[in-house]
């Protein structure tokens, strides 16, 4: 992805949680700042544990040797994985790891775990509140690492199976970056390599429906505007809703499969709030050493509203009854501290991703323009407690909230991870369990294979579902080759 222009830039440190000056009172640490750096990392949360500065390092070392080990199950195939799991005999398992690098992997991956098997039977079952009480006494650092265990989710931080979308969110690499440009440039160097190898990329074009030939299989796409592009193999990367849903007719799926299909959980918490200032927030935890110069902490992704880890559940629970919190989880980025290309000279952007904020509101009351305009004051004002003069500073803001991620980016419920990353829809159950249809990436229409992160290994910045949905259309690409030669 360099060659094709994609620049990151690394964040180190990562992670700032600042607390509100009541905190203070209570044992006068001011703030909690975590990276790559572990003596940092120790003396930071020494100010609030002695115990647990020693405990983090431990806690660090062994979520890093799970994540090493279900890493390899991030680019497996379910196929493969059913393929091994129905042989009936001991020879066609064999075969199967034979034919499947991935699965080799991953298997000899996971086995060499041994007596950290528990540990990860705890992390994919368990509450994050739980496996974090038993590593720490501080609530400013279980808070902090509470919100990778809900974030993106409509779930608690009292959830069980919560502790796996904690392992989800540690995947993938060695730390936080931002891409140069915004994160649009990550698909402009994807557009740019596939473009390298022959592809034809088409924007602003909404498909209308799948085609499906004589046969019911998959024979291309048709476009809102009435264009036919007819293809061999066609991949969506849509919600599994969208894709089963709205772009296929609905007697062309097993009724059992449709019903499965109808029954994802697609509940989201998030509104994404977009605002331009024209200074950097000036946090009174870490006061700015110079006025509007970009101190460490404003490239990390800063906690609001995570002095403890009730705070965070209190805000989940008011969702549940479709309320929104007067004091909901903030993260807060601000890309243009090291980006100077995202804005103009003095001025930056900060990106709130915001929750819990239910896309059905309480007493049939809807998420009309005054009730955005009066949940952006809330979170500005929760945001003025720590960096006071955050409100005057704003020249420009979107408020993005469930239904609006829905109707405009075809995010089924608003949801970002195309459907919610719980045990029972995740792996062998992404996006139904493999006794309903075909494990994905495929799917009970011929030639039509799921790419996007309503398939295994689901959300995140990966590019695993459409990997393991390009390895699986180039082996039916030959095997079709392969019956005409024949």
């Amino acid at each position: 992805m360099r060659k094709h222009g994609l620049k990151m830039y690394s964040r180190n440190p990562s992670s700032y949680t600042p607390l509100r000056e009541s905190a203070w009172q209570k044992n006068g640490a001011r703030s909690l700042t975590l990276g790559l750096d572990e003596l940092r990392n120790e003396r930071q949360i020494a100010m609030f544990s002695q115990k647990d500065s020693q405990a983090y390092r431990h806690y660090e070392e062994k979520v890093k040797r799970l994540v090493t080990a279900i890493e390899p199950i991030l680019d497996l195939s379910v196929a493969d994985t059913m393929t091994f799991l129905r042989a009936e005999s001991v020879w066609g398992k064999i075969n199967a790891l034979l034919r499947s690098p991935c699965l080799r992997k991953a298997a000899t991956s996971v086995s060499l775990l041994g007596a950290d098997i528990p540990a990860l039977y705890e992390f994919l079952t368990a509450p994050a509140s739980s496996i974090l009480n038993h590593w720490f006494e501080s609530e400013p650092l279980k808070a902090t690492l509470s919100t990778d265990a809900v974030i993106g989710t409509m779930t608690g931080p009292y959830t069980p199976g919560s502790g796996y979308v904690l392992l989800h969110h540690m995947m993938g690499g060695t730390g936080w970056s931002y891409p140069k440009g915004g994160m649009g440039a990550v698909t402009q160097a994807m557009a740019a390599a596939a473009a390298s190898y022959g592809a034809h990329i088409f924007t602003n074009v909404e498909v209308s429906r799948i085609c499906l030939n004589g046969d019911g299989q998959a024979a291309g796409v048709v476009t809102s505007e009435g264009r036919e592009i007819k293809a061999t193999i066609v991949m969506s990367n849509a919600t599994p809703y969208v894709t089963f849903q709205k772009l296929l007719p609905q007697a062309a799926l097993p009724e059992k499969f449709q019903a499965a299909i109808e029954s994802i959980n697609y509940a989201s918490p998030i509104t994404k709030i977009n605002v331009a200032v024209n200074k950097l927030p000036n946090f009174l935890a870490d006061p700015c050493e110079k006025e509007n110069e970009p101190m460490p902490l404003h490239q990390c992704t800063i906690h609001v509203n995570c002095e403890n880890t009730e705070i965070i559940n209190q805000s989940y629970n008011c969702a549940l009854n479709g309320d929104i919190s007067d004091r909901p989880m903030i993260e807060m980025v601000i890309p243009s501290s090291v980006d100077p290309t995202l804005a103009p000279p003095g001025c930056h952007v900060c990106l709130l991703f915001t929750q819990y904020t239910p896309y059905h509101l309480r007493n049939g009351a809807t998420w009309d323009d005054k009730t955005k305009e009066n949940y952006a004051k809330q979170v500005f004002s929760n945001i003025e407690e720590y960096a006071p003069g955050f409100t005057d500073s704003i020249i420009g803001m979107e408020v993005l909230t469930p239904p609006d991620l829905d109707e405009i980016f075809g995010l089924t419920g608003g949801d970002i991870f195309h459907g919610a990353l719980s045990m029972d829809q995740l792996f062998l159950s992404r996006p139904v369990s493999g006794d309903i249809g075909p494990p994905a990436p495929f799917t009970p229409i011929n030639k039509l294979l799921l790419c996007g992160s309503g398939a295994h290994p689901g959300g995140g910045v990966t590019g695993a579902p459409g990997y393991i949905a390009a390895q699986a259309g180039i082996a039916l690409l030959l095997a079709m080759k392969s019956k005409i030669w024949h």
